[in-house]
């Protein structure tokens, strides 16, 4: 089970060739941790691909009516796993192996009266300046945050619940098929009590899905890739202190303590914690350019029960 971010991927997610050539260095990254003819799932982030969506409706509002963020999450999914599985359909051929690649819509289940729905915190799109932004919360009526760069629109992170499509995705993985899913989380979609769906105004954290998609398959391993070589102490700091193993108990603890910023390393060690403690097995946080060095004992992070 390999979950990766956005933002690791296509830094400059408005150049195509950028992200094609970011998609071939990590398939090629990919068969590090494959077996050959071994399944797989993998989830990948959309925070860059969704803010330039966010772009292109505030563009052309007056022309065209704007997609609500569930839509954004299910389109990002598809462009984003095209790319991914036409890299690791070629990276495969390189090799000579023959092995099955798709890429799925999946939606996750939360739960409506999640805590989050009254407490938006993550924040998604540009950054906009103060003018720009006093018409857009007059307009949209968004929450939103100041950052150094401008104002962000918050939105609700529940928790996932259930991945819907996870029976299927099953089924490929144990047939030895890898399969991109969950991107940016997955759809966050609510059952109503006549058993209908329907989606929901959110972000769901891709590493908290991968953490539940990883002990449903009964994954051997999760590699959370991100955009820093492993966890850091203090990080950040002229102090800062790369952590090579970390046991699942000081992880609990120094997440209490808000050592691992929520909206960044928080999550990724929170995922990771979930996994160790419920499979009993390891979970490993790097980048791609440190993954190689980290199989092999040298860099990355591993957390462990």
């Amino acid at each position: 089970m390999v979950a990766f971010g956005g933002n690791a991927l296509w830094p400059d997610p408005g150049y195509p060739g950028s992200q094609e050539e970011r998609a071939d260095r990590f398939s090629e990254a990919l068969f590090r941790l494959l077996q050959e003819g071994e399944g797989a799932a993998l989830v990948h982030g959309n925070g860059p691909q969704v803010g330039m969506i966010l772009l292109r409706i505030e563009a052309t509002r007056d022309r065209f009516p704007p997609e609500s963020l569930d839509v954004m999450v299910a389109e990002t999914q598809g462009s984003i796993g095209y790319l991914l599985a036409r890299s690791l359909r070629s990276a495969l051929a390189r090799r000579g192996r023959v092995q099955e690649v798709a890429a799925a819509v999946t939606q996750v289940a939360v739960d409506p009266g999640d805590p989050a729905f009254s407490r938006p915190t993550k924040p998604v799109g540009p950054c906009y300046p103060d003018d720009q932004a006093r018409e857009i919360r007059e307009r949209c009526g968004w929450p939103l945050m100041k950052t150094p760069r401008g104002w962000r629109r918050l939105v609700a992170s529940p928790r996932p619940l259930q991945v819907v499509e996870m029976h299927t995705i099953a089924d490929a993985v144990s047939h030895g098929h890898i399969l991109i899913a969950g991107g940016g989380g997955g759809v966050p979609v609510v059952q109503e009590e006549d058993g209908s769906w329907r989606g929901v105004e959110a972000v769901v954290d891709k590493d908290l899905t991968a953490a539940l998609m990883a002990c449903s398959l009964k994954a051997r391993m999760l590699a959370i890739l991100t955009d820093v070589p492993a966890v850091f102490l203090r990080f950040g700091r002229p102090d800062q202190e790369a952590l090579p193993r970390l046991s699942t108990a000081a992880a609990r603890r120094l997440l209490e303590e808000r050592e691992f910023p929520p909206g960044s390393m928080g999550p990724k060690v929170e995922a990771a914690v979930r996994y160790a403690e419920a499979m009993g097995h390891k979970a490993l946080i790097t980048d791609v350019e440190h993954l190689a060095g980290a199989l092999e004992g040298r860099d990355g992070t591993w957390v462990e029960r």
